[in-house]
């Protein structure tokens, strides 16, 4: 690995870390540091090689240095994510939502969700990219997932694997809240 590629992966390392350890979306984090969506999701997946302005403007949005975020021994082997530090990034005022619990980014990202469906409740996503697969398991309710148009019915204590290339969404049908668990990994660029 070059001097360059190691500054590469240690920024976007380090960049996704501090920026989900402080609660920042995307769309905060680049506002507050004046710079695109875009080129923040273009550094935290390494696929650019930013100038030292924008690597300063991050710093600064972060209220970290340079030298923190380029720290290449950074990144230790086991990270415990407390449940204060997990990130809810949906919710409904009826009391669905969802939270990343923890995600890691070899071979390409895997993350885990908890979520909560309140009934007539639902959540849409977009296809993600061809190669990416989710694992759900029901802990409580009936889950509706539906993929690619058509409904499959998750009971508590099952569990569902699927490929999220399609569209695909989260309904709850029943009476009851839907509480389920949630691994999504999503192939390396």
């Amino acid at each position: 690995m070059t001097d360059l590629d190691q500054f590469t992966q240690s920024l976007a390392r380090n960049l996704r870390r501090l920026r989900t350890e402080r609660g920042f979306t995307l769309d905060a984090l680049a506002a507050r540091a004046g710079i695109s969506r875009g080129m923040l999701i273009q550094i935290e997946q390494a696929r650019t090689n930013p100038s030292v302005g924008t690597v300063v403007k991050v710093g600064d949005a972060l209220g970290v240095s340079i030298t923190t975020l380029l720290d290449f021994d950074r990144g230790p082997a086991v990270r415990v994510v407390t449940g204060d530090q997990a990130v809810r990034l949906w919710s409904t005022e009826a009391g669905s939502h969802s939270t990343l619990l923890a995600g890691t980014e070899a071979p390409g990202p895997l993350e885990l969700w908890r979520w909560r469906l309140m009934p007539g409740e639902g959540s849409d996503s977009d296809p993600h990219p061809m190669g990416t697969s989710e694992l759900v398991h029901v802990t409580a309710g009936v889950l509706t997932l539906v993929l690619d148009g058509e409904d499959h019915p998750v009971p508590a204590g099952a569990s569902a694997s699927y490929e999220s290339h399609v569209a695909h969404s989260y309904r709850n049908d029943g009476p009851e809240p839907v509480e389920f668990m949630m691994a999504v990994s999503v192939p390396s660029a």
